[in-house]
């Protein structure tokens, strides 16, 4: 039975350098989130009678993002490569952004951290529609899912 999913993910921690506290817990959820309710089809791997579910392990190497998807035993499927050069933007914006929300959120009022967590809502919901069109013809998914994946590939980004 068809279940075209992530059920496992992995990020490679040798491209993380550093990481905060804070963005360790934005890990950690997009990866709870992402585990618990998604949608990810590789498209070559699934028409060649691989169903689901999927491991994926995600890395950077030379601005490239590598996301490896293998199946529940273990075996390679298939390797993705996406050119990061169109997310420098949305990466770098969406950091400024978090670190604006997580100074609030320890010091302004309800009015200002509203406002800010709705412009982060906004630079996530634009990189997460642009990760869909990037992945087109290769991997079909839903918004949620895109916008988790923006997320850990933001913390693949870190570099202290």
């Amino acid at each position: 039975m068809a279940d075209p999913r992530i059920s496992h993910i992995e990020l490679d921690d040798t491209t993380i350098l550093w990481r905060n506290a804070d963005i360790e817990q934005e890990r950690r959820i997009a990866i709870f989130d992402l585990i618990e309710d998604n949608l990810f089809k590789p498209l070559r791997a699934y028409e060649g009678g691989h169903e689901g579910p999927y491991h994926l392990h995600l890395s950077v190497r030379d601005g490239r993002l590598s996301m490896q998807v293998s199946d529940e035993k273990g075996a390679e499927l298939e390797t993705l490569v996406l050119g990061l050069a169109r997310f420098r933007r949305p990466i770098r914006e969406y950091f400024a952004i978090c670190e604006s929300y997580y100074q609030a959120i320890r010091k302004a009022t309800a009015q200002e951290i509203e406002t800010i967590d709705m412009a982060r809502r906004g630079i996530h919901n634009d990189a997460a529609e642009l990760l869909i069109e990037r992945l087109d013809g290769k991997v079909e998914t839903d918004h949620p899912t895109a916008r988790r994946l923006f997320t850990l590939i933001c913390v693949l980004h870190i570099r202290g």
